[in-house]
């Protein structure tokens, strides 16, 4: 359940400020249908989990961990004109050690943000941009 939690704080963050932008952009989330517009930049956020684990002998503790991955779709044919100035927004919004709670769950960005490499794809060019998390609890 806490990945769940942890994806949900990290799609309100970005629904935030996709929506506080200029020229606010869509966010296409997991598992949902999005038809962009012909030559449109929007985003796809993904929540990698990794294996849940404890690091007690008595299993009174859970750490989740996991990558998130928000990837940037952009016509192809632009160059890094509309993908760099989103990685540094994201890099901004997604902050090495920030912490963020949500229903008694702390998470913690674990990473800096990074970017792979780009990926033509005619008629888009994606970047993928992720960074690692991580939350502990006790149960």
């Amino acid at each position: 359940m806490s990945h769940a939690i942890i994806a949900s704080i990290y799609e309100a963050k970005l629904i935030a400020w996709s929506k506080a932008r200029t020229e606010p952009i869509k966010v296409a989330f997991e598992n949902t249908q999005y038809d962009p517009a012909d030559a449109e930049t929007y985003l796809r956020a993904f929540m990698l989990p990794g294996d849940t684990d404890s690091n007690t002998l008595a299993g009174d503790h859970r750490v989740f961990i996991g990558v998130y991955q928000v990837s940037i779709v952009a016509p192809a044919g632009t160059g890094k004109t509309k993908t760099n100035p989103l990685v540094a927004e994201l890099t901004t919004l997604f902050p090495l050690y920030a912490r963020d709670t949500k229903a008694g769950l702390t998470v913690v960005t674990m990473s800096p943000v990074d970017t792979g490499p780009g990926i033509p794809d005619p008629p888009t060019y994606t970047v993928p941009v992720w960074f690692e998390y991580r939350a502990d609890i006790g149960t």
